[in-house]
């Protein structure tokens, strides 16, 4: 098994480009860095620089490399098609610039969704028609990564969107040709959901090409389903606590891996609250400390 370990500018609190709360993309990289990480993803597009004569020499300066990039984006709103397919096709370019490999695709919070996050029978359903347009969104997106860009392509389910729960993860899957799209595992937002990380692993390893390691304090999710918490408000409550102290079994989930030969990137994503007074990269240094004593390297 040769696993390496990465982090993303969502450990730092960068959910959108725009943000003006957003830590500086240098400091990101140089505090990724200093907590002992070799590689990165590129974050919301638009965050970091876009014109690789300048990002590329911040990350050799560093020893890090670009992993991968996120299209998170509302796949499910027909009227953001325009928007979707500009961040698809940006994050593309910047990916194929650097070297990365992964393209996941996440479709975002959505307002009919948010206030059901976490719980799979009270969650509204589209109709088959409204179905059939969403995974056809996002197979064209999938099918642009995958065939013009030549990335590896992961879906990647989200609290509050409409790839939440694992019966709609696993019908996507059956519906798109796995050719063009695979798993990008997210263990934290699948625990959110309400399943089991690992039970879905094991029946799906041959699928997933990525991972996301996310772990999910049990008692603020206890509480964020009971009040009906939104996902960003139940970030700040701390749902997303650092690795080995949340609900998801990282030795079993490294089980998983070695038993099949798992190669290439796992990337630490502690969604975080960027006005809350904590210093990311404390974090993500026990995060990797933590890894590594479990057994990965």
């Amino acid at each position: 098994m040769s696993i390496r370990i990465g982090n993303a500018p969502c450990s730092w609190g960068v959910e959108f480009a725009s943000d003006p709360r957003n830590p500086t993309w240098q400091s990101v990289l140089a505090d990724c860095a200093a907590a002992g990480y070799k590689g990165i993803e590129l974050g919301p597009v638009g965050f970091m620089p876009e014109d690789p004569a300048i990002l590329g020499p911040a990350l050799t300066e560093l020893d890090l490399q670009l992993i991968g990039g996120v299209v998170f984006r509302a796949y499910h709103d027909p009227e953001a098609w325009d928007d979707v397919l500009n961040a698809t096709h940006r994050t593309c370019k910047a990916l194929v610039a650097h070297g990365a490999r992964h393209l996941v695709l996440i479709d975002s919070i959505s307002p009919r969704r948010a206030p059901t996050a976490g719980r799979a029978r009270e969650a509204e359903q589209m109709d088959a028609a409204e179905w059939a347009s969403f995974r056809d969104r996002i197979a064209t997106s999938a099918r642009i990564g995958a065939e013009e860009y030549g990335l590896t392509v992961g879906i990647h389910a989200h609290a509050a969107g409409f790839i939440d729960f694992e019966p709609e993860l696993e019908r996507l899957l059956d519906e798109v040709d796995e050719s063009v799209l695979k798993i990008c595992f997210d263990t934290g937002h699948h625990s959110y959901a309400g399943f089991d990380p690992v039970a879905f692993m094991k029946r799906h390893i041959d699928r997933i090409s990525y991972m996301h390691f996310k772990d999910i304090d049990p008692q603020v999710k206890a509480r964020a389903i009971e009040n009906r918490t939104g996902f960003y408000e139940a970030c700040g409550q701390g749902i997303f606590c650092n690795l080995g102290q949340g609900d998801v079994d990282f030795p079993a989930v490294r089980q998983v891996l070695l038993d099949a030969g798992f190669n290439g990137w796992c990337t630490v994503e502690q969604d975080c609250d960027p006005t809350l007074d904590v210093r990311p990269v404390d974090d993500a240094r026990l995060n990797r400390e933590y890894l590594e004593s479990i057994g990965f390297n």
